[in-house]
């Protein structure tokens, strides 16, 4: 078993919580867990025979996992903008990864998310929640962009992140099977205060503690409470614990890869089992787990799914979705896979502003539906309105596929990618060729018209559409 040092947490259990939001006084918590590059097949309860995650899959036996769900970018910032915000990236020009600002610029995007942008943890603030963010942020504040707003700033009580944000966060480092230490990100410390060095493969318990503490304090004043848990893992560059880094090594990237998922799911099993073992928690508490893109080539893997992180195809942005929160289950429900319903991270918000009784705030821009009940497993609904995306400018070419195509929409069973003009279009039956195998654009021209012409103007829409084309 692999060896995590954890650091002990006691939490003061001062009250009883009911079981559901409806017909209790008390209303419910919420942890949002991210996880960074993790493929649709990479837990074991989706198949992953080359590693074991007994820790996540404990909590797909008691919850619900949901096949169809997307998020809403192929690439890191822009999916974190769009589950934070639900509303596409593209209003907001994030539309890939954010990086230094001259880069930012060139590929004609914002160096930060506009505190403007509606925000969940925000809503939930005003509604008197208490609201923690521990990991990745990756929406502002990074590389010489030093300027950007705190995270408080976007309806946060307390922080904790890695370099790709502003406040306090912890900043990896290395050691190699030699024991030779090293650091990730030099100079990381000047964009916040305070800052830790410690080692990458033990960063998410650093994180996890921290959010356990920010619960336990939220528990203590009858507060509820809404946390993000984002980290690092998994993510390159890969170091899993020292002790097991040599024999990973030989076996490559992928065997690299596979030791970080494990050590991770060992670090989030603390997690699951402080919430677990709190009556009040467990009944109270809903959990939803899944990741923010595709894999990386050669490391995390889609199954049968086409592509990889920053594509359009389905392994780019189809993410295993597990909600937890037996309180708020039927028990019938609990242990089972939804393979239909299709609805994506911008419907999050929503579902969850409906779920915690606190309602969309007027006027509030949105792009996703409330779909609570299929959250909940009341229902097998999808989205109605389709999904739209545009490719991250920098990735016209990437991971050995040329000429990317720009836009995709999925509505229904069918799925178009075309480019920008609506040209080249590709024609897929997500349905039966979720592997996007069998290009039908030919055999039926006026579905390729019809998506073509929703997807083209949703994108002439976006203020991103101005952003340049090309590598």
């Amino acid at each position: 078993m692999r060896k995590i040092f954890f650091l002990a947490i006691v939490g003061s259990l001062l009250f009883t919580i009911g079981c559901s939001p409806k017909n209790s006084t008390q209303k419910p918590n919420v942890i949002l867990i991210f996880i960074d590059d993790m493929g649709w097949s990479d837990l074991s309860c989706f198949g992953n025979t080359d590693a074991q995650t007994p820790n996540i899959d404990k909590l797909a036996t008691q919850g619900i996992c949901f096949e169809q769900f997307y998020v809403n970018a192929p690439i890191c910032s822009p999916s974190r903008v769009a589950i934070s915000t639900g509303t596409y990236p593209q209003r907001w020009n994030i539309t890939s990864y954010l990086e230094f600002s001259q880069r930012n610029k060139e590929r004609g995007m914002a160096n930060w998310l506009s505190t403007s942008a509606p925000m969940l943890a925000r809503d939930l603030h005003d509604a008197g929640y208490t609201t923690g963010h521990f990991g990745k942020w990756h929406m502002g504040g990074q590389r010489d962009v030093t300027d950007a707003p705190p995270i408080s700033d976007y309806g946060f009580d307390q922080s904790l992140t890695n370099f790709e944000g502003m406040g306090a966060k912890l900043l990896p480092l290395t050691k190699d099977e030699s024991g030779k230490v090293g650091r990730i990100w030099e100079g990381a410390e000047k964009l916040g205060q305070p800052f830790t060095w410690m080692q990458r493969s033990e960063i998410t318990t650093g994180f996890i503690d921290s959010a356990i503490q920010f619960i336990g304090k939220a528990e203590k004043a009858q507060q509820p409470f809404y946390v993000n848990i984002w980290p690092d893992d998994v993510h390159s560059p890969y170091w899993p614990p020292y002790e097991e880094y040599g024999l990973a090594k030989e076996a490559g990237k992928r065997g690299l890869y596979l030791a970080v998922l494990e050590a991770m799911d060992q670090q989030f099993g603390k997690l699951f089992e402080y919430i677990q073992n709190n009556e009040n928690l467990r009944n109270n508490t809903l959990i939803l787990f899944c990741s923010d893109n595709g894999p990386e080539k050669g490391a995390g893997r889609a199954g049968n799914l086409k592509g990889y992180k920053a594509h359009l195809y389905e392994g780019g942005i189809r993410s295993s979705l597990i909600a937890w929160g037996p309180g708020f289950m039927q028990e019938k429900v609990q242990g089972t896979r939804n393979k239909e319903s299709v609805f994506s991270a911008i419907d999050i918000r929503p579902s969850l502003l409906e779920f915690t009784g606190t309602g969309k705030p007027e006027n509030s821009l949105c792009d996703g539906e409330n779909l609570v009940e299929t959250l909940l497993g009341e229902s097998a609904a999808s989205r109605q309105a389709p999904i739209f995306y545009s490719r991250p400018p920098d990735r016209k070419n990437f991971y050995g596929f040329d000429s990317l195509p720009d836009l995709a929409v999925r509505e229904g069973d069918w799925k178009l990618l075309c480019d920008y003009d609506g040209s080249r279009p590709e024609l897929y039956n997500i349905v039966s060729d979720p592997g996007e195998n069998n290009n039908l654009a030919p055999d039926y021209p006026e579905k390729v018209s019809e998506l073509a012409e929703k997807v083209t103007s949703w994108y002439r829409s976006m203020p991103c559409s101005t952003a340049p084309t090309s590598d």
